[in-house]
């Protein structure tokens, strides 16, 4: 899924999912305040969604009309009339807008559940790795063991471990040894049986030899790890279960040949659907799918495993004719994973992937991460601003529905920067998929605590709402702006998107062409008022005015809230600020905590700020949070001195800016440093 930015009606595309319109009245086309130009801008909002066995979906015209699309997937599911195929909805707020309406839509439905009431898996928290650009199907645990050890020597031990495509017991009967790749054959490729293949049956370490639990055993007692996931396909593998296989022939397995709608293949044909429709599915009788999925994880579980990443989960959508139609065999496969997720693992421990369909978003009941974009595509140069421009969209939709996943990306690649302050605001967790050895610790390092751990921000990162309606990508002029919060600060992420790629359906335009050729800088501006929500971090002794820190060019700022900043950036560079509130105590300070002034997330670090005073004149101001590093804070006064946990320390202050800093002591690999910050004036 991917976004588009337009004027007309005949300009929405087919399978358009969600429709944000903006209204603005005539005076606040010129406007020059940014206040001013909320005041008079509304929003209306269109989901298409499901209406009993039937899903919506929008379109644009020649004529400029919007069509609706109704289909069911099963000639043999029809209907005259649906009654409740799209939603609309207004507001003068566009995230809470949407917030709303899929809250509304849910107490109507019952079908699935915002985000906000589902269990949020632990492992977010923590610094992930999958060896998959690593060693693709080739991974092995000698290569897991390579990859773990190399991350903790460099001081970023993972935490949480995906072992991903290429542990599953499979075979291909139409790909022979020799043969090139075309059609798709490689997506022919079934499942044989649940338990692992023989590269993990007999594993030899500096232990002992073992079999996948001792292994997993292992590497979590070595490593550290805490959480290891296991892939797998919806329907078991790409191409299904293998029919004639003796260990799952319980599920009674079909091969069916997926039948793509107009709308699958009316934007971009994929090579791996197409693969499949020729090669066809095996696919587990509907009845037996609860069993399926209970057979499997329970074995998983019972070797130490902690969760899995479901992938391939759009290819239901193309299977559903005979099954009752593709609302309700995606609900049934959706429902069963959940209740065996539920059964076999702690946590809710389930990534969703290739799940962007409607169907599968108004029938998520309980699994609360899912992928949010295509993936991250290390050899393809002109996609990097594509991914995290249409993340960002994507987000005003999924993000109320789960906490997205960003997919992985490599820390020493030539957009690792760019990829990783992005993923450090996202609300995501942080994961690579880097070669053992090929690390660069500079860009984790910003990243990741010494004990494994991240700074996660509190929601999924969107587009500022002055951002909204720009093409961030395409349009030569506007730069990606991103917003969230922390628990005591907000944080605004810059990006500039252009010149490095087009999105694809769209004509490109000469001027696009010229501007790949002669990428420029582009200058746009940063305001603590692109942070929505702010006032829920404030609390009362905010004075209407923040400080704002960017990470890069460490320059600081004190504004009012409608305040702003100039930024220039050049193709494929970015910049962090971080918006902190700047409180006033005792009528005289005035203290806006920064935090690790390090780490791309600054304001993560904070975990808790208060003040008091001995009723004299004397006033201290503490914090707390995790990590260690430089850390900062804005102060319009120079304390008299500062002490962590307990012990005096020094501190540089500059008294032209306000900008006050100091060390925080390095703790130990793997250790948590949990510090107590006292300043006193």
């Amino acid at each position: 899924m991917i976004p588009r930015v337009a004027k007309s009606g005949r300009d929405i595309p087919v399978e358009t999912q969600l429709l944000l319109l903006e209204a603005r009245e005539d005076s606040a086309l010129n406007d020059e305040t940014i206040e001013s130009a909320i005041d008079n801008t509304s929003y209306i909002l269109l989901l298409p969604v499901l209406d009993g066995e039937f899903r919506t979906s929008l379109q644009g015209c020649s004529t400029n009309e919007l069509q609706f699309c109704v289909e069911s997937g099963d000639p043999n599911v029809q209907s005259s009339q649906l009654l409740e195929a799209v939603f609309v909805n207004s507001g003068s707020n566009p995230f809470e807008l949407i917030k709303e309406s899929i809250k509304i839509l849910e107490k109507h439905k019952g079908t699935f559940s915002h985000i906000d009431w589902k269990k949020i898996p632990a492992n977010l928290d923590w610094f992930g790795w999958c060896p998959w650009d690593a060693f693709y199907t080739e991974v092995s645990p000698q290569g897991i063991i390579e990859g773990l050890q190399s991350l903790s020597a460099g001081g970023c031990p993972a935490r949480f471990l995906i072992i991903d495509d290429g542990w599953q017991d499979t075979v291909n009967e139409f790909l022979k040894e020799g043969d090139l790749l075309k059609d798709g054959v490689q997506f022919a490729t079934r499942l044989v049986d649940i338990k692992e293949n023989k590269k993990f049956k007999n594993i030899k370490t500096d232990v002992a030899d073992n079999d996948l639990h001792g292994f997993i055993k292992y590497i979590k007692e070595t490593y550290g790890l805490k959480f290891v996931y296991m892939w797998h396909a919806l329907v078991g593998y790409w191409g299904g279960l293998h029919p004639t296989s003796e260990a799952l022939k319980k599920y009674n397995t079909k091969i069916v040949y997926p039948i793509q709608s107009p709308g699958n293949i009316g934007n971009l044909r994929d090579i791996a659907m197409d693969g499949l429709e020729k090669y066809g599915v095996g696919i587990v009788d509907p009845s037996k799918i609860k069993e399926f999925y209970n057979d499997l994880h329970s074995y998983l579980a019972s070797k130490g495993v902690d969760g899995v990443k479901v992938d391939v989960q759009n290819v239901i959508e193309t299977m559903a004719s005979g099954y009752g139609g593709r609302v309700s065999l995606v609900r049934q496969y959706q429902l069963a994973l959940e209740d065996s997720i539920a059964g076999n693992f702690k946590d809710n421990n389930l990534i969703c992937f290739m799940s962007h369909n409607s169907d599968y978003i108004y029938s998520s009941k309980k699994s609360a991460v899912a992928r949010v974009s295509e993936d991250f595509m290390p050899r393809e140069p002109t996609v990097q601003t594509l991914h995290i421009a249409a993340v960002s969209f994507n987000s005003l939709l999924l993000g109320e529905i789960v906490v997205p996943d960003w997919d992985m990306f490599h820390s020493n690649h030539e957009t690792a920067e760019f990829h990783g302050a992005a993923r450090a605001i996202g609300g995501c967790g942080v994961y690579v998929s880097d070669k053992p050895g090929m690390h660069d610790f500079k860009i984790l390092k910003k990243l990741v605590l010494q004990d494994g751990s991240i700074l996660r921000a509190r929601y999924a990162a969107r587009p500022t709402r002055d951002t909204l309606f720009e093409d961030p990508v395409m349009d030569g002029k506007s730069l990606m702006k991103i917003w969230n919060l922390n628990k005591l600060a907000g944080v605004v992420g810059v990006f500039n998107c252009q010149g490095a790629g087009t999105w694809p359906c769209i004509e490109i335009p000469l001027k696009n062409l010229e501007l790949e050729s002669n990428p420029k800088a582009i200058t746009g501006f940063v305001s603590p008022s692109n942070v929505e929500f702010l006032e829920e971090i404030t609390g009362e002794n905010w004075i209407g005015e923040c400080v704002l820190y960017a990470f890069n060019s460490g320059s600081l700022y004190r504004l009012p809230k409608n305040g702003k900043v100039d930024v220039t950036l050049g193709v494929l560079q970015c910049e962090i600020y971080t918006v902190s509130p700047v409180r006033e105590y005792n009528r005289v300070v005035h203290f806006a905590p920064i935090g690790l002034i390090d780490m791309y997330n600054s304001g993560g670090a904070i975990e808790a700020l208060s003040y008091s005073n001995s009723g004299s004149s004397e006033c201290v101001v503490e914090i707390k949070g995790p990590g260690c590093g430089r850390f900062g804070a804005y102060s319009k006064t120079k304390p008299k001195f500062c002490l962590v946990n307990g012990k005096e320390v020094e501190f540089d202050y500059d008294i032209k800016n306000g900008f006050l800093t100091f060390k925080l002591s390095p703790c130990l690999v793997g250790e948590t440093n949990w510090h107590e910050t006292e300043f006193y004036y």
